[in-house]
């Protein structure tokens, strides 16, 4: 064998010892955000920052493709790069010493400018990706010297049989018979220290995990509040729920409410902690405690909420009771100038909206929430306090966590998604969904019901309308509507649909006059338009 295959091992080897750096990495990583930093954990810093890099398209092609899964999307596959880095490092730390380490410390360079550059990251923020990279290139340096093959050769038999016989011209004494393979790492040594350290790695996540479990205990804090007694309950008439099997239900119980945002990690408060702060363009400044909150009177609404990133016929929308305190009343403390036109609403993560300040001062239920569906917000939804607005997008109107709202101008402040190439203002626009039959489904051939829900926020639903193939357009029921702010359930009798494929196409028409348009857009930058249409196939 040459020398230079004995001193360069394969790629395999060498990869599965940056992984398994990589798995020490991350655990030291996650223990110590639980012990130091809390919200800055590597991979919880690194997902922030490719949110918030990514272009407007990428964002919206994983909603497209991932749905309310995005952020599991994503951290997997930060995973997979992370994963492909790692093994490249440990072949180059085989080929190379202490290049493969480089790398490992440059992570941790790189995680921890992500963290220290987050909105509201404290002192101690760099700490986690910064232990995780001086941990990761420690451990690929240890375990690339242990991949059997990565060793030095042992000299030539001639130069070792020499030495100081050479100078004194005595013989040399024979030397122990050892063999460069019995001196050099076996491949079971190393795969037993490889995987130790990947255990290791584990163990060290776990513990991380666990500390965070037993120090922050807010779900525990959520389930123990008791939500005050509404001044104003909702009412829902029973003629809203029209009962087709398979139809979206009225009220969306929480645990199905779509949650798109950009927090990996859920923040996690107190009430006790959790203070809003209204300031920017106002006479006064007013702050608002958790128990300043619970003071003033609570009334409930129901509102739909729809995600900017909805596709015609999508899912990412949701009713709900809500209970809360009218935005309006707080600003009227704050007294807002008069050339003021825009609230720009603050998230504990940094998240920011931008909410017109008309809307927030008319008649409509803009509150801030504290209760969704009869129970304390969940925390992935806001807890404690968020923003509900209706007739707008969630990303101009619906923060969670929320914790200032600073009124300013259009012209002089901008927000997270408008930096982004969204739209300032975000609309609802008017819009149906065919719910029953489901694509896929082979109804009978006969009577056919179809059904599904409209909205057109803050104007309501005059009618809906049905298409069957490309016949004429017929009016379908309507249930009764909740308020202008809800979504409202149609049904539509098919008579006599006949065997084979059919084509369903479903319209609004808000009370306004306005009529769903045919023409498709995309969501970007201010919603989809244009007709849900399904094929079926009635047996």
């Amino acid at each position: 064998m040459r020398a230079t295959d004995a001193r360069t091992p394969g790629w395999r080897l060498p990869a599965l010892a940056g992984l398994a750096a990589a798995a020490v990495a991350a655990g030291v990583g996650e223990l110590v955000a639980a012990i130091a930093a809390p919200e800055s954990g590597p991979f919880v810093v690194v997902g922030a920052a490719v949110i918030d890099l990514a272009p407007p398209w990428a964002k919206d092609a994983a909603i497209a493709l991932f749905g309310t899964a995005d952020k599991l999307a994503l951290i997997v596959g930060i995973v997979l790069v992370l994963a492909a880095v790692a093994g490249g490092a440990g072949v180059l730390e085989s080929r190379r010493s202490r290049l493969g380490a480089g790398v490992f410390l440059m992570l941790g360079v790189l995680g921890a400018i992500a963290a220290a550059t987050r909105a509201g990251s404290g002192t101690l923020a760099i700490l986690p990706s910064a232990a995780a990279g001086i941990a990761g290139a420690v451990a690929v340096m240890h375990l690339v010297r242990r991949v059997p093959g990565g060793e030095a050769p042992a000299a030539p038999e001639a130069s070792r049989t020499l030495g100081a016989a050479g100078a004194s011209g005595a013989s040399a004494a024979p030397e122990a018979s050892v063999s460069p393979a019995a001196s050099a790492p076996d491949r079971r040594s190393f795969l037993a220290w490889a995987g130790g350290a990947a255990a290791v790695g584990v163990l060290a996540a776990l513990a991380g995990n666990a500390l965070q479990a037993g120090r922050r205990m807010t779900q525990a804090v959520r389930d123990a509040v008791t939500l005050p007694r509404a001044t104003a309950s909702a009412t829902i008439p029973a003629s809203a729920e029209l009962h087709v099997d398979g139809i979206t239900p009225l009220v969306t119980p929480n645990a199905d409410f779509y949650r798109i945002d950009t927090a990996l990690r859920v923040p996690e408060i107190d009430p006790a902690e959790w203070s809003l702060r209204i300031h920017g363009r106002v006479a006064r400044e007013v702050v608002l405690t958790w128990s300043d909150l619970l003071a003033l009177p609570m009334a409930e609404s129901v509102t739909t909420l729809a995600c900017v990133s909805n596709e015609v016929g999508g899912g990412l929308i949701g009713n709900a009771v809500w209970l809360g305190h009218p935005i309006r009343d707080l600003l009227a403390r704050a007294e807002p100038d008069s050339d003021a036109d825009m609230v720009l609403s603050r998230s504990v993560d940094g998240f920011t909206a931008s909410t017109p300040l008309a809307v927030l001062q008319d008649d409509r239920d803009a509150v801030l929430a504290i209760g969704m569906n009869g129970e304390p917000l969940p925390l992935e939804h806001g807890f404690p306090v968020r923003m509900v607005v209706p007739g707008l997008y969630g990303y101009v109107s619906a923060t969670k966590w929320v914790t200032e709202l600073e009124v300013t101008r259009f012209d002089e402040a901008s927000a997270y998604w408008t930096d982004r190439g969204w739209s300032e203002r975000g609309p609802i626009k008017i819009s149906s969904r065919i719910d029953v039959p489901r694509p896929g489904q082979r109804p009978a051939a006969g009577t056919v019901v179809v059904a599904g829900v409209a909205w057109h926020q803050h104007v309501g639903i005059e009618a809906v309308e049905v298409q069957v193939d490309d016949g004429p357009w017929r009016e379908a029921e309507l249930a009764t509507a909740i308020s202008a702010d809800t979504w409202v359930q149609w049904r539509y009798e098919w008579a006599d649909a006949a065997a084979g494929g059919h084509t369903l196409r479903v319209r609004a028409i808000g009370a306004d006059g306005e009529v769903q348009t045919a023409r498709e857009q995309g969501v970007v930058p201010d919603g989809a338009t244009g007709l849900h249409t399904v094929t079926v196939d009635v047996g």
